[in-house]
């Protein structure tokens, strides 16, 4: 095909959008250039993204559903929140939960498309060092907790791992370069999920990066359910019989992955999609909400919450809606493979944002208010359309310290989730018996215990801890 033809071609796919400005500066692109930019505009659905930018699709007023929701049906287990759960129906849960470990029907998600911009890092948020002794970045803590688990049971247990354009290649050559962190080739499948353009607030003109690139964020991660099927993992799970899938995200090295009794009360409800919630503290929480609106399950943004719904309590004085969302749930792979011949299996969520990009002169523009709007999909608006879904609440320590901000905030940055895992392991250590000195700083490698109970294996009672270390079994 010639350049000639390749631009009328182009231009018969943006016209009846009034896209064409996109190829305006075709004349200056070399040919690579001019691939790239087809490219993008081939994967392009302009009627969806223009009915998008009208408002002809339909979006939740999450103002009045929040006004009809009512807190869920929660899992509270009693060991960390004082819950009511009987240690019979929690041993049940567990003994089911490795059963299922044990027979290799469980693999593990994790969604790493984030760059660590907001905390000074200018690479993949999973590559930053966030071990508080041993430096080891959070991926590697992860991959770490998944070749425990695996050992524990005798049984492999695949990784998949979700990137972004953004992160993808330098993922790939960290992996690389540090040998999958020991994981087998095999249990280690990384895929890249999807992007949407970003468009015009006003005119809902699509908006260029580059002069043959448009500006495209990626898909969110509801992109997940996209990404599964065109990586082909989804096919990969099927082909190792993977019934059930751990889902985290990577800034979270709390996260006790392929926790047995967690999957158990997943299997246990014949559930396709549990969640696990911690309790917001204060109305202001940055935690999306757990709610039941309608009878069915959802998850309501914390921007999309009213302050007067957030801030609602009971007759006890406790938050109304108080179930936060932390982003790590089980699913069933059979749920993923459903959704699939769903095409609105997940809605689009719109945001408005400020985005850099360049002008008619081909020189960037950079906005001080809001100018696009950005679409992106979130996996927890499956919960809807699973069957029985459930709701586990866990202890905040025991479960969530995202590392998200730079230092200065108030929480969230990376002394305040170290604190966090040495805490943790501290815990650990003292319900084993042991002794630590005052100051002392003990942090624990997924590959030396992957819990309190791998702790209390490897240690002696009364075994006393005068200096800070890091405790590794590799």
């Amino acid at each position: 095909m010639t350049a000639d033809e390749q631009h009328q071609q182009l231009l018969a796919k943006l016209e009846p959008f009034g896209q064409q400005h996109v190829l305006q500066f075709w004349e200056e692109l070399s040919p690579g250039e001019r691939d790239e930019l087809a490219d993008q505009v081939a994967a392009l659905d302009l009627a969806l993204i223009d009915a998008l930018h009208r408002g002809e699709v339909d979006q939740p007023d999450w103002g009045e559903l929040s006004r009809r929701a009512e807190p869920p049906a929660v899992v509270r287990l009693a060991e960390q929140v004082g819950g009511s759960v009987s240690e019979s129906h929690a041993a049940a849960a567990r003994q089911r939960g490795e059963q299922a470990l044990a027979a290799g029907e469980v693999g593990v998600l994790l969604t790493a498309g984030g760059q660590g911009s907001r905390l000074g890092f200018d690479l993949p948020k999973s590559m930053y060092p966030i071990g508080p002794i041993s430096q080891a970045s959070l991926l590697e803590i992860h991959v770490a907790k998944v070749r425990a688990l695996a050992k524990r049971y005798g049984k492999a247990i695949p990784l998949y791992l979700m990137t972004s354009p953004a992160t993808h290649a330098d993922t790939v050559r960290f992996i690389e370069e540090n040998q999958r962190f020991g994981l087998a080739e095999s249990d280690l499948f990384v895929f890249c999920q999807g992007t949407m353009p970003a468009v015009d607030i006003q005119s809902g003109k699509l908006l260029l990066g580059k002069k043959h690139r448009l500006f495209q964020s990626p898909d969110g991660h509801g992109g997940t359910v996209a990404a599964l099927a065109a990586s082909g993992a989804l096919e990969d799970m099927r082909r190792r019989g993977i019934q059930s899938l751990f889902y985290l995200q990577v800034d979270n090295p709390l996260v006790p992955i392929g926790d047995p009794e967690l999957l158990g009360y997943h299997l246990l409800a014949e559930s396709e999609l549990t969640s696990v919630a911690v309790a917001k503290q204060t109305p202001e929480d940055k935690l999306g909400v757990f709610a039941k609106i309608d009878g069915q399950m959802h998850v309501i943004e914390y921007s999309d919450l009213p302050d007067e719904i957030a801030e609602l309590r009971d007759a006890h004085g406790e938050l109304k809606i108080w179930a936060g969302s932390i982003a790590v749930h089980v699913f069933a792979t059979k749920l993923f493979e459903r959704v699939q011949t769903q095409a609105d299996s997940l809605p689009q969520h719109i945001a408005r944002k400020l985005v850099p990009h360049l002008g008619p002169s081909g020189t960037l523009v950079s906005p001080t208010e809001p100018n696009a709007l950005k679409f992106e999909k979130f996996i927890f608006d499956l919960l809807p359309k699973a069957t029985n879904p459930v709701v586990v609440e866990l202890a905040e320590e025991a479960c969530f310290g995202p590392l998200k901000n730079a230092p200065g905030a108030e929480k969230d940055t990376a002394e305040y989730v170290q604190q966090m895992m040495l805490a943790q392991h501290r815990r650990w250590l003292e319900a084993a018996g042991a002794r630590l000195a005052p100051g002392v700083k003990v942090e624990i490698s997924p590959s030396f215990a992957l819990d309190a109970v791998g702790v209390a294996e490897r240690i002696e009672p009364g075994q006393t801890f005068e200096t800070s270390q890091f405790l590794s079994g590799d």
